[in-house]
């Protein structure tokens, strides 16, 4: 039997155009806040018994001496505060710049991401962690769609929970950030909304009070990987859950897009290369064990990232094989 052809619907010319733009507009605003981190926190001249003291202080009132007063100290006081306002200056003027993009994005309907998501995207990036989780689910096609420039079919993007594959070979480095940040992943989590909480017997659930999911998923144990796994040592905060064949998308090669809500914010996703999705897709559908009713979804979402790849990012065809 012949399956049927895959349709995309275009954004059209300007809201493509812009996308670019916004895009653009968007990492130039990132870039610029990391360079405003490096210099977060202040200087100053202390007095003492001995002399002058430059001091370093940190955004949390740390302070760090760097040496009595000498043309070192100096030179390095008046760098910091020429960075520092330099730094603060492009971060203001780009980000006035990013809320102008919101905007255009909002006219031109150049977003559909829900909202919860792309607040979800933001937090992470905001707090650190981006790099230890990979969108590995149905919301994944929203950053193979954006990069493309069309909109696959609502059916293939219908779903009502996000599922985040955390890299357990990243586990020490995490666990680090949050303790840093003194606050576990379901705390960060409850930041993007406050009715987040653990599904009982099934602690690698959360859901909010709207029945929005978010999965936390991990590989099958291997090597020396720890099982079970919580994310931090707080008690209440989730262990991941072991995904089969999760191997295939933690060595996968990685992706990532900006993606827009409708109200136009925008963040980035980090995903998988939209073959090895279709691949794992279509590897889910074929399993004998898999919910009938989640085999046809499995199959027109593999159908739809090859198509959407084969008609408009075929360079990414070269890279990796289905």
């Amino acid at each position: 039997m012949e399956k049927p052809s895959i349709r995309f619907q275009d954004i059209g010319d300007d809201a493509r155009r812009h996308y670019v733009d916004a895009r653009a507009t968007f990492e130039a605003q990132r870039a610029a806040q990391l360079k405003a981190s490096a210099v977060r926190g202040g200087m100053y001249w202390k007095n003492v018994a001995q002399g002058e003291y430059l001091v370093r202080t940190s955004v949390r009132n740390a302070q760090k001496s760097l040496g009595p007063r000498s043309a070192e100290t100096e030179a390095m006081y008046a760098s910091f505060t020429q960075r520092k306002q330099e730094a603060e200056a492009r971060l203001k003027d780009l980000s006035a710049a990013l809320t102008r993009q919101q905007r255009l994005n909002r006219a031109l309907f150049v977003g559909r991401v829900p909202a919860l998501v792309v607040a979800l995207l933001d937090m992470l990036e905001q707090q650190g962690v981006a790099e230890h989780f990979t969108v590995v689910g149905t919301h994944a096609l929203y950053a193979y769609e954006a990069a493309a420039g069309v909109r696959v079919e609502s059916a293939a993007v219908a779903t009502r929970d996000v599922d985040l594959l955390w890299d357990t070979r990243k586990r020490f480095k995490l666990a680090t950030q949050l303790q840093r940040l003194d606050a576990s992943m379901l705390a960060l989590l409850r930041k993007v909304d406050k009715s987040f909480a653990l599904v009982e017997q099934q602690p690698y659930t959360a859901v909010n009070s709207d029945g929005f999911e978010v999965d936390i998923l991990r590989r099958e144990v291997q090597e020396d990987d720890p099982h079970p796994a919580r994310l931090s040592q707080h008690e209440e905060d989730f262990w991941a859950v072991q995904a089969r064949n999760a191997e295939q998308l933690v060595s996968a090669p990685r992706f990532s897009a900006m993606v827009v809500a409708p109200s136009g914010h925008m963040a980035r996703m980090n995903t998988v290369h939209p073959l090895a999705f279709a691949r794992f897709k279509r590897w889910l559908a074929r399993r004998p064990d898999r919910d009938p009713l989640k085999v046809q979804r499995d199959a027109l979402q593999a159908d739809t990232v090859q198509a959407l790849v084969a008609e408009y990012l075929p360079q990414l065809q070269q890279t990796l094989d289905p």
